[in-house]
């Protein structure tokens, strides 16, 4: 069962907006990915078009999952390798668990991977006396908060410079007082000291996976650290975690991708590491794990394609859409109470976990569009969070003064003589009861007036403007 706080996104979302520690790390950090991303696309004249073949890559694969999903079982299998399907999460930690098992583990390394935040993995190895160790070094920091992610490329974009020292100096109690840690530098190379011997020691690595390509049957994990490669190429056994839509036929659709994934995400034109493995090591080979294994994780996915939101399977996990979303950054990640944060999250979440535990997060949403705007595959996002809006509406899940409202707003708008009298009447009495062209108070309007002034009409209304305007 999730542990997803969800359901209480209006209270995380209060506490996010009260932080001021949260408040100023997010404004920190949060900008820059915005102009990187802006710069990049505006150094590659066909970024545009890029995108669209990204979209036809990912559209086309997902037609034919079921084949692809075939074929690429078929070249891991050829290459020596191992395939497993998971339907949900209970599946894929069970899974994982008794490959680590027949493994003789006691620790596990671990690459970036946000199937494995959905599966809950970390706490289920624990709690069966693995020692899960993560080593991405925003993936560290947060493991030694006890944190969740709150960014799907930056998890630990909450926290501030002060916090990680902090952090740092409680955990590795080895440190001499006065060690340096006031730049960016001496932070990384202490955490680096501590990963080293946890990768040297390590019987499996976990890895997430951004491809899997159907034609040669290789996971690709893109990286700006070297945690990756470590975590896979020095244990015996490397286990890929990842979910079905992350299928794509060829090396050459990956090539397409990569083009419009970095410079989504970080405004980098490639990632510092670009790692494909295929299958265990061979004879001859200097390194690599004894075996390969695939778990891929279904969990509500394949209920996903033919319906509304079969779009959301295009996603690259870039982060662009909440980078770009006055949401996510006025409240952060963990408001969302789940895995996946912003818009994306706001779409894949109640597909997950069920619209009935997720309600409020499409309602999250200005409705802006830059999310869609800015998707490397152009991911309709504001279109899928109306569809859960409605059928949020249609399953009661609403409360019920939003459904009265609406009931009495469309009692009016079926009439469109009536809508426009009543609306005439009400902007009339507004502007004149408006004190200097606002009001900081007004009945059924508490939710903004608490906040701001709601401005008073100025004029006529936009029909009557309209109406006027349209005579000849």
């Amino acid at each position: 069962m999730t542990t997803a706080t969800s359901q209480r996104f209006k209270e995380n979302a209060r506490a996010a907006l009260a932080d001021a520690q949260l408040q100023r790390a997010i404004g920190d950090a949060g900008g820059g990915f915005v102009l990187r991303r802006q710069e990049a696309a505006g150094k590659l004249p066909e970024f545009d078009a890029l995108r669209d073949s990204a979209q036809a890559i990912k559209e086309h694969t997902l037609r034919h999952l079921d084949l692809y999903l075939e074929a690429y079982e078929e070249r891991v299998t050829a290459q020596g390798g191992h395939v497993h399907y998971a339907v949900n999460a209970e599946e894929a930690r069970a899974i994982v668990l008794d490959l680590c098992r027949k493994a003789g583990a006691r620790s596990v390394t671990k690459g970036k991977s946000m199937v494995s935040e959905e599966m809950e993995l970390n706490a289920f190895l624990e709690q069966n006396g693995i020692a899960a160790v993560e080593t991405d070094l925003g993936e560290y920091i947060i493991q030694i908060r006890h944190e969740a992610p709150s960014h799907i490329i930056a998890p630990a974009i909450h926290v501030t410079k002060e916090q990680v020292q902090a952090d740092f100096r409680r955990v590795h109690t080895h440190l001499p007082a006065d060690r340096n840690l006031d730049e960016s530098t001496t932070m990384l190379t202490e955490a680096r000291n501590i990963l080293r011997e946890k990768f040297l020691t390590a019987d499996v690595g976990i890895t997430g996976a951004n491809f899997l390509v159907a034609e040669t049957g290789s996971s690709i994990i893109v990286t700006n650290e070297g945690n990756g490669d470590l975590t896979q190429t020095l244990p015996k056994m490397h286990i890929v975690l990842a979910t079905i839509e992350k299928l794509v036929p060829t090396l050459e659709d990956v090539s397409q991708l990569l083009r419009v994934l970095a410079r989504s995400a970080t405004g980098q034109e490639m990632s510092v590491y670009t790692t494909l493995s295929t299958g265990p090591r061979r004879p001859g080979d200097p390194d690599g794990p004894a075996e390969y294994h695939v778990v891929l994780l279904d969990n509500g996915r394949s209920a996903m394609l033919g319906s509304p939101f079969q779009d959301m399977l295009r996603c690259i996990r870039c982060g662009a859409c909440m980078n770009h979303c006055p949401v996510y950054n006025a409240v952060g990640g963990h408001a969302y109470g789940f895995v996946y944060p912003g818009p994306m999250g706001s779409v894949l979440t109640p597909a997950i976990i069920g619209i009935e535990n997720a309600k409020h997060l499409p309602n999250a949403s200005t409705f802006c569009g830059r999310c869609e705007e800015v998707c490397p595959v152009r991911i309709p996002l504001p279109r899928m969070l109306r569809a859960w809006r409605e059928r949020e509406f249609e399953r009661h899940l609403s409360p019920a003064t939003v459904r009265s409202g609406l009931a009495l707003w469309s009692f009016f708008a079926k009439r469109p003589k009536l809508y426009s009298f009543a609306t005439n009447i009400a902007a009339q009495m507004l502007s004149a009861l408006g004190k200097r062209g606002r009001f900081r108070r007004l009945p059924l309007a508490s939710g903004w007036t608490r906040h701001r002034d709601l401005p008073a009409p100025q004029g006529a209304t936009f029909q009557a403007q309209w109406k006027a305007r349209s005579r000849p």
